[in-house]
């Protein structure tokens, strides 16, 4: 019999990813969506797309990390094996605008999930998304699981609380509860307001003619970037171990955001500084500079170690913007004759 996995932030880069590996492993993998006047499940097209993908074990229910008595509802219902927390309001930015929402649904909304798994009688394995920006203000170089943290935005502080949390109930209830530390990861999916997948898109927009300028905050920040799809093998690892654990996964490498324009621009051949302005709007009242994490207890423990490095993901997530581009206009031009 299948094992039942239940991912919540399904529609999401990660949970995508991680949905498209657990089907391919046999799972049958359900998803918590939340109710919306528009279909947001863009990122599961794959899934559906691709007739081996076992899209017939895929299943999405209506639901919010808000909703706590609906969470237990779902829980009893799917009884899962395996239960992945990756949702959240996870733009940095966009904390600082909206502290109470973020914190409702990334540190509260942890909660919720827990209390609803422990009142339920249930034993899965829970992974819970943690965060390199737990971090912020880093107090060694490069960060490992023993790094202190030091929260910089209200993103930051509801991750450490959902992190804590996720230890006090696998101390408190013998929950098999781990944390993965993940550093900033990007791919084809990410959204187009964070600033990796901000640049790509606007490469191949300015390379098409349909853009003229690119407007960003702070260029010198320092983030340790890896391919989401490789890290979402990384979630599942944790849940296979015997004992839980918290586990950091990064690349080990730190680079600017100049050096992504950098590798971006260039690979079509532009130079992104006749096209990059500065807007004080995206600057965040308190800054995080350096991110580099150390991954050297996942790969001991779990055997995983990142294969895409920074400018082979650069130019992945250009090309793939490109084409999204191309696939597009040639969609419109083909409605319109």
């Amino acid at each position: 019999m299948a094992k039942k996995a239940l991912i919540t932030g399904i529609t999401g880069q990660d949970g995508s990813y991680l949905a498209e590996l657990l089907l391919s492993k046999g799972y049958e993998v359900h998803g918590i969506i939340r109710r919306a006047s528009t279909f947001n499940t863009g990122r599961l097209n794959a899934i559906y797309a691709d007739p081996h993908s076992g899209q017939s074990r895929l299943f999405l229910h209506y639901g919010d990390l808000s909703d706590a008595s609906g969470l237990a509802r779902l829980l009893g219902k799917i009884n899962p094996e395996e239960i992945y927390n990756l949702a959240a309001q996870s733009h940095v930015r966009v904390s600082f605008d909206a502290p109470e929402y973020t914190t409702d649904v990334t540190a509260t909304g942890t909660i919720r999930l827990l209390e609803a798994i422990r009142e339920a009688g249930l034993k899965p394995r829970f992974y819970q998304a943690s965060s390199s920006e737990m971090y912020g203000k880093v107090q060694e170089i490069p960060q490992k699981e023993t790094t202190p943290f030091y929260p910089r935005s209200p993103y930051g502080c509801a991750k450490v609380y959902s992190f804590w949390i996720t230890v006090n109930y696998r101390e408190s209830y013998g929950l098999h509860a781990s944390n993965g530390i993940l550093f900033n990861h990007e791919s084809p999916r990410r959204g187009e307001t964070f600033v990796t997948r901000k640049i790509t898109r606007a490469v191949a927009h300015i390379k098409a003619g349909l853009q003229q300028k690119l407007y960003l905050g702070n260029l010198d920040a320092k983030r340790d970037w890896g391919y989401a799809k490789e890290y979402v093998d990384a979630m599942w690892l944790m849940l296979q171990q015997d004992k839980p654990d918290d586990y950091v996964i990064a690349t080990n490498e730190t680079h600017s955001i100049r050096e992504f324009l950098d590798i971006s621009f260039g690979h079509v051949d532009l130079d992104w500084k006749k096209y990059v302005e500065i807007d004080p709007r995206y600057y965040r009242p308190t800054e995080v500079d350096l991110l580099i994490g150390d991954y050297s207890k996942a790969k001991k423990q779990l055997g995983w170690e990142p294969k895409t490095r920074f400018s082979e993901l650069a130019k992945l997530m250009v090309d793939a913007d490109v084409q999204l581009l191309k696939d597009h206009l040639e969609g419109r031009i083909k409605v319109a004759g």
